[in-house]
């Protein structure tokens, strides 16, 4: 044991992505406030997962932050779900024998030597959403063979029971980390119900805690008008309503905002959250926007050079929101605005339930629909002083939450 007052210390945040998803820089930034709350100045050393070295120069540059340093990953290739299910479904085992990238190299390996504690950030990474977790299952193994602690943070986990064999293996792994700090109820509640208790620790997610920052004159200028609906769409969505066909979705989605903005005649912010080049809300939205702009008035389109925290700016001032985009609607619904997720995963739906105590501002793939959305949205503006009443009742026990997983995290390696 030692004391974690007196020492200085170097967590490692591995596993993210990099800060053009901005989910994946709320992370950080309220990572980094949690744990400056419960540790003297710490340092951190982000080893993030980038396609080029260009993603990996352009954030280490731009980075604000002088206790943070970059770390790059290169990942390419990693084995997808449907590859999964073509070749190893019968053989699941197989997997744990094959040559596959990894987040660990030997520079790397030597910081982890040197750390308080490695950080398995990401927030869904432990999970079937991307494809097998094998590269972090990796990262945990070797991060405990050096005796050091390894937690999975902010995160949720799981279902896995789509692969009986599979779900065996990864539970038994999952009772072995040091500390899985659950961003929301319905992860605890699978966990629980494999057999995963003892090192489980309920939190919320540390974007909660990200603060707001105004944009400056030069790279944000337009006022945002009393009563504007902010929306965040994705490409990834067309894989849930369009059956992967991208160019449809576009067009719906289009059809989405003209019902919108036909039913509650309010301006409309198109909001991107992601924009890195193989997964770019931007570009979405820029498409949808060229489809509207004939025939839809006072449609604006937010910039895609906005930070995290610039972003949550304009989402928070907002008189209702709805996104698809996981950190997104946490953005929102942080700075108390009423907000309906499009909702395809555990993640969003444990969320809402933690917040609102059910999942009626969720919206599953189905329902993404022209005339229901506006009437949901129409809705959300009709409650939004119910919405807001309890947000505001809610939200600092929800901070306090996340929060938590700072002290949490001082009591594992007080003992480790």
């Amino acid at each position: 044991m030692y004391n974690t007052n007196s020492r200085s210390h170097l967590f490692i945040l591995a596993g993210n992505g990099p800060y053009d998803n901005r989910g994946c820089e709320a992370i950080v930034r309220g990572t980094v406030k949690i744990l400056r709350h419960y540790f003297v100045d710490p340092e951190f050393v982000l080893a993030s997962q980038y396609k080029t070295r260009m993603q990996y120069e352009f954030q280490d540059a731009n980075e604000h932050d002088a206790r943070i340093s970059h770390y790059p990953v290169y990942i390419t290739q990693r084995f997808t779900l449907a590859w999964f299910k073509k070749h190893f479904r019968k053989h699941v085992y197989d997997v744990f024998h094959l040559p596959q990238s990894s987040l660990v190299t030997a520079e790397w390996g030597a910081r982890i030597t040197k750390c308080s504690a490695v950080l398995s950030v990401g927030g869904d990474n432990y999970s079937l959403d991307y494809g097998l977790p094998t590269m972090y299952i990796d990262l945990d193994n070797y991060v405990m063979s050096k005796k050091k602690p390894i937690i999975i943070w902010g995160a949720s986990v799981g279902p896995f029971n789509k692969f009986p064999v599979y779900e065996q293996s990864i539970v038994e792994h999952l009772k072995r980390v040091n500390g899985i700090f659950a961003r929301e109820s319905a992860t605890v509640k699978y966990l629980d119900g494999e057999g995963v208790t003892k090192n489980v620790y309920q939190v919320a997610d540390p974007g909660f805690l990200m603060e707001a920052i105004q944009p400056s004159e030069e790279t944000f200028k337009a006022e945002i008008p009393k009563g504007a609906i902010g929306i965040n769409l994705s490409p990834l969505m067309a894989r849930y309503v369009t059956n992967g066909d991208l160019r449809v979705w576009i067009q719906h989605a289009a059809n989405i905002v003209k019902e919108l903005s036909r039913k509650t005649k309010r301006p409309i912010y198109l909001i991107p959250h992601v924009t890195n080049p193989y997964s770019n809300d931007y570009e979405l939205l820029k498409n949808i926007l060229s489809l509207l702009c004939k025939t839809c008035e006072r449609i604006e389109l937010i910039p895609p050079n906005l930070t995290a925290a610039e972003t949550k700016w304009v989402v928070s001032k907002m008189a209702v929101f709805a996104g698809a985009r996981t950190h997104s609607t946490i953005a929102a619904i942080s700075s108390g605005v009423p907000t309906l997720s499009f909702a395809y995963s555990i993640k969003a739906k444990g969320i809402n339930e933690d917040i609102f105590g059910d999942t009626r501002y969720c919206i599953l793939p189905d329902k993404i629909i022209p005339q229901f959305i506006a009437e949901r949205i129409d809705g959300l503006i009709r409650e939004s002083d119910t919405i807001k009443y309890q947000l505001n009742a809610v939200l600092p026990g929800i901070k306090t939450s996340a929060m938590n997983a700072g002290k949490y995290l001082k009591e594992i390696i007080d003992v480790s």
